[in-house]
């Protein structure tokens, strides 16, 4: 009975060091390090999705007769945040319909701050400029998240992709995640004057 409880010891020892050998915990670790990521990107879209509302009614007050510029400003603002993918299910359609969405809000706020070029009167409005600048670092803090987070799935799809550590991967159920691409057409950049 001894004999069977010190050999049970013995494999059960023998197993921890054996799942810590294959990088076990450092793909726990990097799994974490991209769900962190993900949700530091969505955190920075909320932000933004935030300030459109304040944005939308400082213009509002100045250009009545742009309300189909507005109302779509709203429209994607609303089907954006109905969208959501959880940091473990992030599969490529999952990926794509969010950043379809998220393209839709850009592409109409784009259009909301080309319009205000027709109203100095917007323009030099103090609390427009606050919300201006707000977002203009939102976009910043978005991109720097979506690079941020595309270094955490690199990280972590090289540890569960390397040999031996792939074999083990599999067996645990780490599986390759999906980094955050550049929107089609996005190497054409927009032009909007202020």
């Amino acid at each position: 009975m001894k004999t069977k409880k010190i050999r049970n010891y013995i494999l059960a020892l023998t197993a921890l060091f054996s799942l810590n050998s294959c990088s076990y915990n450092e793909m726990v670790e990097k799994d974490e390090a991209v769900s962190t990521a993900w949700s530091n990107v969505e955190v920075q879209y909320q932000r933004r999705s935030d300030l459109i509302p304040n944005l939308v009614s400082t213009v509002k007050g100045y250009a009545q007769h742009e309300q189909s510029t507005l109302q779509a400003v709203m429209e994607a603002r609303s089907k954006a945040t109905q969208i959501t993918v959880d940091a473990d299910n992030l599969t490529p359609e999952k990926m794509k319909e969010y950043q379809q969405a998220q393209g839709e809000i850009s592409s109409a706020l784009g259009k909301l701050l080309a319009i205000t070029e027709n109203y100095p009167e917007l323009k030099a409005n103090q609390n427009f400029s606050e919300l201006q600048a707000q977002l203009e670092g939102t976009e910043n803090r978005i991109t720097e998240a979506r690079r941020r987070y595309n270094e955490s799935v690199q990280e972590y799809n090289v540890l569960v992709r390397s040999f031996p550590n792939n074999l083990f991967a599999k067996m645990f159920g780490f599986d390759k995640k999906e980094k955050y691409e550049a929107e089609s057409g996005s190497e054409k950049a927009p032009e909007v004057k202020f």
